[in-house]
C-alpha cells in the first residue's frame, strides 16, 4: 500500500472511533428525556421490526449480526418493558414471532425525531449537498461492515 493510502486509512480509523466516542458523550449529555426512553439495543430493534416487520429471534439475531442469545435477552427486556409483543410464528408452530407494541412504535419515534431534531441542530451551517453526501457514505460503511461481519 502506497503512504498515502496507509495516511488515509489511518485518518478513517481515528475518525470512526472518534466519532464513537462523541457520539456516546453526546447521547450522554442531551438533558431532553426523548433521547434516555430507550437504551441503544431497544432503538436498534424496533427501528428494526419497525421497517422490516415481525421477525423470530433467529432473523432478527442475523439482520443486527448479533448472537441469538444477545437478541433473546434483549428481547425478553423489551417484552417485560410492553414494547414488543410475541405471537405464534405462522411459517413454524413452534417458534414466536416478534413485532413493536404502539407504545415500543411511540418511543422509538420520540428518540428518532429526538435525534433527528439534535443532528439537525449540529449540521445546520452543513448545505444539503454536504449532508446528503455525509448520508450516503455513513450509508456505504455501514453497508460495508455488514459485508464484512457476515463473510465471517
Amino acid at each position: 500500500m502506497s503512504d498515502d493510502h496507509e495516511i488515509t486509512l489511518g485518518r478513517i480509523e481515528t475518525e470512526v472511533a472518534l466519532l464513537m466516542r462523541f457520539g456516546e458523550a453526546t447521547r450522554r449529555a442531551t438533558g431532553t428525556a426523548e433521547h434516555r426512553v430507550l437504551d441503544r439495543a431497544a432503538y436498534v430493534i424496533l427501528r428494526h421490526l419497525d421497517s422490516a416487520g415481525p421477525q423470530n429471534v433467529s432473523a432478527l439475531a442475523a439482520q443486527l449480526n448479533l448472537d441469538g442469545s444477545t437478541v433473546t435477552r434483549q428481547v425478553s427486556a423489551l417484552q417485560r418493558d410492553g414494547l414488543i409483543t410475541r405471537a405464534p410464528d405462522p411459517t413454524d408452530g413452534r417458534g414466536t414471532v416478534i413485532s413493536p407494541t404502539p407504545t415500543g412504535l411511540q418511543r422509538m419515534a420520540a428518540v428518532q425525531t429526538a435525534r433527528t431534531r439534535l443532528y439537525g441542530d449540529m449540521l445546520a451551517d452543513w448545505s444539503d449537498d454536504d449532508r446528503a453526501t455525509l448520508a450516503a457514505l455513513l450509508g456505504r460503511l455501514n453497508q460495508a461492515l455488514v459485508n464484512r461481519n457476515r463473510r465471517r
